[in-house]
């Protein structure tokens, strides 16, 4: 059986919130429990109907009959009203913990796997899958069980009425269940499945667009947009009218077997009345009996119809939770850094991405001292940033070893590792929060008093205390209601917080004008004091104060040495890029 197919599917949804659920066993047994109750009232109520019919008929006294009627009925309603307490307490947690831990792996989940999903599609897999689990826990709990529970119990009341009359009943209802089943698990899942792929897809296309407003509007792509969400919105309505007629034609067929199976039962029934083998209060019994039966099998049914559709929901959000997340230790046992630890040794590296023909790092072989401010410059797509990403363990390597402070980092748990390494990007990404929440993100429990500090040593305290708000100004999602250079101070501020010795800065003055770019750079001067230092440069002026500049080309360092040295190599890639550089200049 395929990993995408139906059964496979329904196996893996159900053991999923089945292991929710078990987290709850009380709420579970007590819900349970009250079902069994209520159900167990339900099917004697047709029995008690028919010796209310029987009495009337014969002249005897009913209100023995009506009031263990009124009774079941009360009974019956107290048992449902407090299973819906039960489920309440059942499944908000089972809700809450399903999105707790789906935003756990998602966070722990591979750069790779991040650069290939939609931040809007994948929201919307964690919160349609965690409502699904919510329409599971009903259908399965609050109307599957209770409605096959009636249905055994009232066929076996039929049969201990007649048993050709309990026969016909049994093979009625289990031809009923097996045609919904086949229908809905064979016709209408596999169309759902498709429909909902096509359903996230519409999210992500949505999310991508409004996150990236600014591009849309600068490039006049309103129109474009348009047409490719037309086009993506195209596609959903075809999979989603398919599924919605099939689950229309799988209701019918539903339907119309309930019919006949309702002619069957009662005209048996009649043929016993005729012969003189069954009373008034038999056959009123029968009627019940049918009418409960009746009611059930088409819920039965529906609940079928509801049971896939939520297994189609929570699908995508168990693919999530079996996702295959980064290795935190990839070697064992664990080790911890130095403190401080700075200096940094690539050992014979080798790395190769994903898909990719060649290796793009082969004995990858250099050191970099403690405190040692050093430029990575080389043409696009040479290495410079996978470098660095080895050093995070954002990607893993597959040859050789990395050390800093001397220790093996693939030893090293992945959130102490990143504690020791300060990262300001060329784009810095800020979250829909408070500038105090942003600058604080870099130390858990920062004082007041020390965001302060780190931001008046970035140079961004002036423009901070200038807001209404100051601090506690929202800077919007992703930042955009700041200006470049102010973003670029608060990631500043951020990494003077976390006091890292080891510093990664990603051409963090490239995109800003000449007078902005100064004050950046001299908060970034100041913030590199002390501090193992790597600099992607774009823009070799950048590097012109740097101890040492590594030149890549094509996964290799082919240039190593001082500004001065590589600019008196004639030869020399970096002289040659420096000097075209001055030219378009």
């Amino acid at each position: 059986m395929t990993r995408n197919s139906s059964k496979g599917a329904f196996t893996r949804v159900l053991s999923f919130a089945f292991g929710l659920w078990r987290r709850r066993a009380g709420s579970l047994a007590a819900l349970i429990a009250l079902v069994l109750l209520s159900t167990g009232a339900d099917v004697a109520i047709p029995v008690v109907t028919g010796q209310l019919v029987a009495a009337v008929s014969e002249g005897s006294s009913p209100w023995a009959a009506f009031g263990l009627l009124l009774a079941l009925g009360a009974f019956s309603v107290a048992a449902k009203i407090l299973s819906y307490f039960a489920i309440i307490d059942l499944t908000i947690p089972t809700m809450r913990a399903a999105e707790e831990e789906a935003f756990a792996r998602v966070q722990r989940l591979p750069a790779d796997w991040h650069a290939n999903a939609f931040a809007g599609s994948t929201v919307r897999q964690i919160t349609r899958g965690a409502w699904a689990l919510d329409d599971l826990a009903d259908v399965l709990l609050l109307a599957m069980l209770p409605s096959v529970l009636v249905l055994g119990g009232t066929i076996g009341t039929l049969a201990w009425f007649r048993w050709e009359v309990g026969l016909i009943a049994l093979m009625g209802a289990f031809l009923f269940i097996a045609l919904s089943l086949v229908l809905t698990l064979r016709w209408v899942a596999p169309a759902a499945r498709l429909a909902n792929a096509q359903d996230s897809r519409v999210s992500g296309a949505l999310a991508d667009a409004i996150t990236s407003n600014a591009v849309v509007r600068a490039h006049a792509g309103e129109a474009r947009e348009e047409a490719r969400l037309s086009w993506v919105l195209d596609k959903w309505a075809h999979r989603t009218r398919r599924t919605w007629r099939r689950g229309t034609v799988s209701g019918f067929t539903q339907d119309v077997t309930l019919w006949l199976l309702r002619a069957a039962v009662l005209g048996g029934a009649l043929m016993v009345f005729v012969r003189g083998l069954a009373g008034a209060g038999d056959i009123a019994f029968v009627v019940s009996a049918l009418g409960m039966l009746d009611g059930y099998l088409r819920q039965i049914g529906q609940h079928a119809r509801m049971l896939q559709k939520s297994v189609n929901d929570a699908e995508e959000l168990v693919e999530l939770m079996v996702a295959e997340p980064e290795r935190d230790v990839a070697k064992t046992p664990a080790l911890a850094l130095p403190e401080r630890a700075g200096a940094l040794a690539f050992n014979h590296v080798g790395y190769q991405y994903a898909g990719a023909a060649t290796p793009l790092f082969t004995d990858l072989h250099v050191s970099i001292p403690a405190g040692q401010k050093v430029g990575l410059v080389g043409r696009s797509g040479s290495g410079k940033t996978t470098f660095v990403k080895l050093i995070q363990r954002i990607h893993e390597i597959n040859d050789g070893a990395i050390t800093l402070g001397g220790v093996d980092i693939a030893q090293v748990p992945l959130a102490e590792l990143r504690r020791q390494i300060a990262l300001v990007p060329q784009e810095p990404v800020l979250f829909h929060r408070t500038l105090a929440e942003n600058v604080a993100y870099a130390r858990h429990g920062a004082s007041v008093e020390e965001v302060r500090e780190a931001a008046a040593r970035a140079g961004a305290a002036d423009f901070i205390e200038r807001l209404a708000k100051g601090y506690q100004t929202e800077v919007g999602e992703r930042g955009v209601k700041l200006s470049g250079g102010e973003r670029q101070r608060v990631a500043i501020a951020r990494a003077f917080l976390s006091d890292a010795p080891v510093l990664v800065m990603d051409e963090a003055t490239s995109s800003l004008d000449s007078e902005v770019e100064a004050q950046v750079a001299e908060a970034a001067e100041r913030l590199m004091a002390g501090r193992t230092t790597l600099v992607i440069a774009h823009r070799l002026a950048t590097v012109e104060r740097m101890d040492r500049i590594l030149v890549f080309d094509r996964g290799r360092i082919v240039e190593d040495g001082t500004p001065a040295e590589l600019m008196a190599r004639e030869d020399g890639l970096y002289r040659a890029l420096r000097a075209r550089q001055t030219l378009a200049a």
